[in-house]
């Protein structure tokens, strides 16, 4: 609801929307005995109904039981229905305080079940002398139909079956649906003349009425676009909504309360965000709550190949607005990607976009407090905006929307879903909790391939042969929780899709053996995750990474795969030659970018595989050959340290090479947590193959212990290959089997069901695993363990004896155990 109102009770005539799909039609407002009595009704009198922005329809009042009165109630209104409680308590109860319309009335008024209406008796409206009514474009194509051939057949079988006898009252500007043989057709009144006034607001349709149905079609204007653009249609965006209704909807309803203060009124507002978070939704949020005249300009639609004609375009534009604001509650101008029309000077393509910069600036400049016009602009690329622009007197406030929350993402789902008709097992809670880094568009795509899914179900059921589904089939169309699970499987942020984020398809059972590893990764990643009350009852920062080192194949990218679909993390996997180029300072940009991503899709984890490649210890290079390599390191190393908001981003690295790592990577608070991942042992051995052989059909008579015993020093991915060439071998001999069978066939020696391999046979048994180990090879040599041996005694010697060996004295010796500053030669000073 636009306006706010302070803690008085609503004026009697101010009804509360709930839904009401009555059978006679649009214009039929359902009312109890109770409410119609309040404002001095009877059955069948014609009421008035204001809603949103002034916009106005006409009803006509039928009564209707307090019992379904109050379950429609009940079932269709918000949780601010609180609006609908008058002052009197003889009422008794809320829908004494409500008024039932149908969707087509609802959005006559520009309302939604739940708003306020305002309901006045009308009972001076004349009758209708004649009418124009004409269906929309968009729903003809729907249902098939030429204007210019099927006017009489409209008329005949849609509007005179409508109207007939129903003495139907109409205001001009309404649409509304009739159901008919060609299916559901939106019509809309375009004039009226009554028995008194031609070019009237609001008719009775009679017996006598001429419906006029002759015409072109008619398309639909800007009204429509923003009929469901108000603040409700807003979601997770409660503060920057806040601040645009005080930057921009208060000074078009009140500018005496700057001019009473002495200051000009704000000229603009600049919203930022990635694409899809709702910036132009905003924009038209507060054009329609405010009923200004709203000018859309889409920035390279501006751009014109003649000298001085892309400035002309937008003095229009500006002029459009002052000229259309006196007679609107002031005017909006909406500048769609900024961006590409006043981009920096400095770095300007070409003198047109220049001269366009400078004519937006003088123009910003031009608006007078009296021409009651504010400017929003939106941009996904703010750096890159003329700075001029951003001062305060032109852009007096930027404003980022960012991406939502889980609350702000629930509310998001909670409007995208209003209209949907959902099961009673979906939880929108649980969905919101596993979106992360969705933004609004996202989470529309998310309900809509949701409700594909559900389609592709029913499939089976349709009748394509038919014009219509049938009502059965679309009575039983549920979208349930199960759709939007596999909804969730199709659909990534939009932001990081060239990241490829994902959260992978990894769990700790394709993990073998690495226990301990685990239960740190869990207590390291996990906790910070899932229990981030706690770190912050202990005032505590979570570990922002963590570097895996050991000998390549030993499960390393694995690892790190399965912790972030454990914890329900986005994962984004680096391979470190790709963030290098050769164009100076793009190396480091790329490493801005992708950490500012990562921070958006929080929480994050940031796989750098094969680390050493681009964190090596800097100046350890030729001449000139690592500049470009230390300036990526010293671009990490600030990233990591948390310049900026970090948000949950947790940084693993993995490398067979720590002994070449810079060390200022894996200091304290960067990547302070050094784990080991060594050569499987016998249990985990035993693990590895079975994660690897889970899915095969084996000979129950292979003991993997055997295999496991005799296959000391090798990783696990030489471990996987053997059992993948044992696969490789079963399968080679089961398709030679088939060919052979096949040729028999051919031949006529067999007939073509004998010599199938029945699933029994098809099975991985001990010769095929003799094969495997025969060819099997060890890719870890001796002098590659001896190395990260070399490694973790250089990190036992870094942390001291002393750190090592540390314990608080008991405090039974008092001290005894020798005083620091003694040891030190007293105190510094002295």
């Amino acid at each position: 609801m636009s306006g706010g109102g302070g803690g008085s009770a609503p004026a009697k005539n101010s009804l509360t929307v709930f839904l009401h799909d009555a059978n006679d039609g649009h214009t039929v407002a359902g009312m109890t005995e109770g409410a119609m009595e309040r404002l001095g009704l009877f059955d069948g009198d014609t009421v008035s109904i204001r809603g949103k922005r002034g916009r106005k329809t006409m009803a006509t009042v039928a009564m209707m039981p307090e019992a379904d009165a109050s379950a429609l109630t009940t079932t269709t209104t918000k949780a601010s229905s609180s609006l609908s409680s008058s002052g009197d308590d003889d009422d008794g109860g809320t829908y004494r305080g409500s008024i039932g319309m149908t969707k087509d009335a609802m959005k006559n008024a520009g309302v939604r079940a739940g708003d306020a209406v305002t309901v006045s008796p009308a009972p001076d409206v004349k009758f209708g002398k004649a009418a124009l009514i004409l269906p929309y474009k968009d729903s003809l194509d729907e249902a098939g139909v030429d204007m210019s051939e099927d006017a009489d057949e409209l008329f005949a079988t849609y509007l005179k079956p409508y109207f007939d006898g129903k003495f139907r009252t109409l205001h001009r500007g309404d649409s509304f649906h009739v159901d008919g043989p060609r299916g559901l057709i939106e019509f809309q009144c375009l004039e009226i003349d009554t028995t008194e006034t031609d070019g009237d607001s609001a008719c009775v349709v009679v017996e006598d009425t001429l419906i006029e149905c002759e015409g072109d079609a008619i398309d639909r204007d800007d009204v429509d676009d923003l009929a469901d653009a108000g603040y409700d249609a807003i979601g997770g965006a409660s503060q920057h909504l806040a601040a645009v209704r005080e930057l921009v909807e208060l000074p078009l309803r009140h500018p005496e309360l700057w001019t009473n203060l002495g200051i000009n009124t704000p000229r603009g507002v600049l919203l930022t965000g990635p694409s899809g978070c709702g910036k132009t939704a905003m924009a038209r949020a507060v054009a329609a709550e405010t009923g200004a005249y709203f000018f859309v300009i889409n920035g390279p639609e501006v751009i014109s190949k003649r000298a001085g004609e892309s400035e002309t375009n937008l003095r229009r534009a500006f002029e459009d607005a002052e000229a259309n604001a006196a007679d609107y509650n002031g005017a909006i101008i909406f500048i769609d990607e900024i961006d590409s029309i006043a981009p920096r000077r400095d770095k300007a393509g070409g003198e047109v976009e220049k001269r366009i910069v400078s004519q937006l600036l003088t123009l910003m400049d031009g608006l007078k407090p009296s021409s009651r016009v504010i400017v929003i602009a939106a941009s996904n690329r703010p750096g890159v905006i003329e700075p001029a622009l951003r001062r305060p007197g032109r852009f007096d406030r930027e404003l980022d929307m960012g991406i939502p929350d889980e609350q702000g993402r629930l509310e998001i789902l909670q409007i995208k879903t209003r209209d949907m008709r959902l099961g009673q097992d979906v939880d929108l809670q649980i969905l919101a909790r596993g979106s992360h880094g969705f933004v609004g568009a996202d989470l529309q795509q998310l309900c809509m391939e949701a409700a594909l899914q559900c389609i592709r179900e029913k499939m089976g059921v349709i009748d394509f042969d038919k014009d219509r589904v049938d009502k059965k089939v679309l009575d039983s169309i549920l979208v349930e929780m199960k759709h939007f699970e596999h909804a969730m499987g199709v659909v990534h942020p939009s932001s990081l899709r060239e990241n490829a984020v994902e959260v992978p398809d990894v769990h700790w059972e394709d993990v073998g053996g690495l226990e301990d590893v685990k239960r740190e990764l869990h207590e390291t990643v996990q906790y910070p995750v899932e229990h981030a009350d706690k770190y912050i009852k202990f005032g505590m920062h979570p570990s922002k990474g963590v570097l895996f080192y050991g000998p390549p194949g030993c499960g390393k990218t694995l690892l790190a795969k399965a912790i972030a679909n454990e914890c329900g993390a986005n994962f984004i996997s680096i391979k470190g030659p790709e963030l290098l180029t050769q164009w100076f300072g793009e190396s480091e940009a790329n490493v801005r970018e992708l950490f500012d991503k990562a921070r958006a899709a929080s929480p994050c984890i940031l796989m750098f595989d094969e680390i050493d490649s681009i964190a090596k210890t800097r100046g350890s290079g030729g001449p000139g050959s690592s500049e470009a390599g230390d300036r990526v390191i010293n671009q990490i190393l600030t990233e990591i340290d948390g310049v900026g908001a970090r948000k949950n981003v947790f940084v693993i690295g993995a490398t067979n090479r720590p002994d070449i790592i810079d060390p200022a990577v894996i200091r304290p608070g960067r990547l302070d947590q050094l784990i080991y991942i060594p050569l499987p042992d016998l249990e985990s051995r035993i693990s590895i193959f079975k994660a690897a052989l889970r899915k095969a059909p084996v000979d129950p008579s292979i003991d993997i212990e055997v295999l496991a015993r005799s296959t000391h020093g090798f990783s696990g991915a030489d471990i996987t290959e053997i059992c993948t060439s044992a696969s490789k071998l079963a399968i080679r001999e089961a398709i030679l089997a088939e060919e052979d069978r096949l040729k028999k066939v051919k031949a006529g020696e067999i007939e073509e069901d004998e010599g199938k391999m029945c699933p029994e046979d098809m099975i991985i048994t001990k010769r095929h695993f003799n094969f495997a180990m025969s060819k099997a090879r060890r890719s870890v040599s001796e002098q590659n363990l001896a190395l990260f041996d070399e490694f973790a005694d250089k990190q036992k010697a870094v942390r001291g004896e002393a750190a090592t060996n540390f314990k608080f004295p008991d405090s039974t010796d008092g001290g005894s155990e020798g005083n620091e500053e003694d040891d030190l030669g007293g105190d510094l000073y002295e």
